[in-house]
């Protein structure tokens, strides 16, 4: 029986020991970007864009609103992009953050 309790207690350790670097380095990627939208060109925006699209590459014009590109924390107002979708594709006006 103490057999048991140790090897089941080893393994919720290992469990335990490996989810964890796995969430850190995923807190740490999702931290190293942002989302800036109305920036990508036709069929260059990361992942989904909006009704229509399905996943990176299909955004169907440039600087569509719903579009987004990743992009360094911080830099996506000086790249003309907004942090939220918005309507329209008119094209971004790089200005001071």
């Amino acid at each position: 029986m103490k057999t048991i309790l140790s090897i089941a207690s080893a393994s919720a350790l290992i469990a335990l020991a490996t989810a964890t670097p796995a969430n850190a380095a995923g807190d740490k990627t999702a931290a190293s970007s942002e989302k800036c939208f109305g920036i990508a060109l036709a069929g260059k925006n990361d992942c989904k864009a909006g009704a229509g699209t399905t996943c990176a590459g299909t955004s169907t014009v440039n600087y569509q609103g719903s579009a987004f590109k990743d992009v360094k924390p911080g830099t996506c107002v000086s790249l003309g992009g907004t942090l939220n979708p918005h309507a329209g594709n008119a094209a971004p006006k790089p200005r001071k953050a």
